[in-house]
């Protein structure tokens, strides 16, 4: 995982233009703007702060969060793959644990959660055992989906399970989130050529589930989560996050990327439930989450209007200036893609020695 870590940002740093996941994004004029060169971590937005660390040392490799549907201000996780028991925590505002959830089945290599309405309205959480550390050695990856408790205490759980293969072959992942406009459930792999996977409308518990890709994603996606009114969502890297209008469906449109805290091992994202910002967590023992703010233009059009209203200054009319009409952003794109091949032929031809 670390090597897999350490060759990716290697790539990620020597690509820039390169990279496909922000080839439609706004080209920067100088470096370090947003841009197809963005983001690379270490730099998160204005107003990015801890808003708690997780107490319980049980909770060491965090690799998903949610943020309930019934509890205010309680956060869902897990563990990742590991010497873990199947174990959920809700965890409240200052990072400690109110419940531990026992599932009666399974930890192979879970790396996602989320907390959605179910086929009879009411939330279920939903755990994605998705990761394959064998890049494609399991046939088909699993969904445990579970009514959320009403009341927050340990418990043991019986999960219904839902079995999907992807219908071009298996593949390592770590993102899924669920739209909640219709329960859609979508799946990003992690992997060179990312792609946005998208499930059937309705889940069958007793077959299995064909996954159709449907876009593109980011390199090395790591998690993925959707605003609470569905017409936003968002694919984080060990890096940084973009965010997508999906005002009108998935996959949408990509409206821009951004640098995330500096983490250890960042691997889950998720909105606040009022779509105003990020969360964003790391693995480690006692690892801290983030609330990272969106800016305006990143906002729902309900959010954005909401900032607008509680705005009490006047805006100032601001002076054109001349549109800078210095080239093509195709040709930075263009002259990367053969530095691209190349280093990534290396980067695996050494993955496969390490």
């Amino acid at each position: 995982m670390r090597t897999t870590l350490a060759l990716a940002a290697a790539v990620a740093l020597a690509l820039g233009p390169a990279l496909p996941v922000w080839a439609d994004a706004d080209v920067p004029d100088e470096p370090g703007e947003e841009g197809p060169d963005y983001p690379r971590g270490g730099e998160p937005p204005e107003g990015s702060e801890v808003a708690f660390e997780f107490q319980d040392s049980r909770i060491s490799e965090s690799s998903g969060i949610a943020p309930s549907l019934l509890h205010e201000g309680v956060w869902w996780t897990h563990n990742d793959s590991g010497l873990h028991e199947p174990h959920v925590y809700a965890v409240d505002e200052d990072g400690e644990t109110l419940a531990t959830l026992t599932l009666n089945t399974e930890l192979r290599d879970w790396e996602a959660v989320t907390v959605a309405e179910g086929p009879d309205g009411q939330p279920q959480i939903h755990i994605g055992d998705i990761g394959d550390n064998f890049d494609g050695g399991w046939p088909d990856i699993r969904v445990y989906r579970f009514p959320e408790p009403e009341t927050l205490a340990d418990a043991t759980v019986d999960p219904t399970t839902l079995t999907l293969a992807y219908e071009d072959g298996g593949r390592d992942a770590e993102s899924m989130m669920i739209d909640p406009r219709d329960g859609r459930l979508y799946i990003a792999s992690k992997e060179f050529s990312g792609g946005l996977y998208a499930a059937p409308e309705e889940l069958e518990p007793e077959g299995e589930n064909t996954l159709e890709r449907i876009d593109s994603a980011p390199l090395f996606a790591t998690d993925a989560a959707f605003h609470p009114d569905g017409t936003r969502y968002v694919i984080r890297t060990y890096w940084g996050a973009t965010v997508y209008d999906s005002t009108d469906g998935v996959p949408g449109d990509a409206l821009g990327s951004f640098d995330l805290p500096e983490m250890e091992q960042g691997e889950s994202i998720a909105f606040t439930p009022d779509g105003t910002a990020l969360m964003a967590g790391t693995e480690g023992e006692h690892s801290p989450v983030w609330r990272v703010p969106l800016a305006e233009e990143f906002l729902s059009e309900e959010d954005a209007e909401l900032a607008d209203g509680d705005d009490d200054a006047s805006p100032e009319e601001a002076e054109s200036e001349p549109e800078d009409d210095e080239g093509s952003p195709l040709l930075p794109i263009a002259g990367g893609a053969v530095v691209a091949g190349a280093l990534i032929a290396a980067v695996v031809w050494l993955a496969r020695r390490s």
